[in-house]
């Protein structure tokens, strides 16, 4: 393994522990990640104590089937959007009854979405005792590292929210 995946999946072994300590659980749901948020929490030994689990609902079809998303669930919500991120990571959080939810949507490239969001951006939240949501945007085009810069942003992020910085 290449010394950047070590990094990649060591990027959690802060949160982790602090999972474990604090007796909270978390559940993953994300799109453009295609399941890195998920394995760097799962990397962390011990990680069955807090990892409740994790989707990737990448289309359509699985958002309906794993989230019990339809037209009417994010009608009020941009695509895209902060707020369309804290509603995937709330619904992830409650499904599984978590402390946690954590969300990722993004455009990793190397083409732009069809309705005007440029390759490179992502929204994550993180929703539970501290919500949070943010927007990250690479200003490249490169999948694989946007990628993994999407999974490293939404770890930073689980740990601001959980107040460790």
């Amino acid at each position: 393994m290449t010394t950047e995946n070590n990094d990649l999946l060591n990027a959690a072994s802060v949160v982790g522990p602090v999972l474990i300590s604090r007796g909270e659980s978390i559940t993953v749901s994300e799109t453009s990640t295609g399941g890195l948020i998920g394995a760097m929490l799962l990397a962390v030994p011990g990680a069955s104590a807090y990892f409740k689990g994790a989707t990737v609902p990448y289309s359509l079809p699985s958002r309906r089937q794993w989230l019990d998303m339809n037209r009417h669930t994010v009608a009020d919500l941009e695509p895209m959007s902060e707020a369309m991120a804290m509603r995937f990571a709330q619904i992830a959080q409650a499904q599984m009854d978590s402390t946690w939810g954590i969300a990722e949507l993004g455009i990793a490239g190397p083409t732009g979405a069809p309705y005007g969001v440029a390759a490179g951006t992502s929204v994550i939240a993180v929703s539970g005792p501290n919500s949070l949501a943010t927007t990250v945007i690479t200003g490249h085009n490169d999948r694989q590292s946007n990628m993994r810069h999407f999974a490293e942003a939404a770890i930073a992020l689980l740990a601001s929210a959980l107040e460790l910085d």
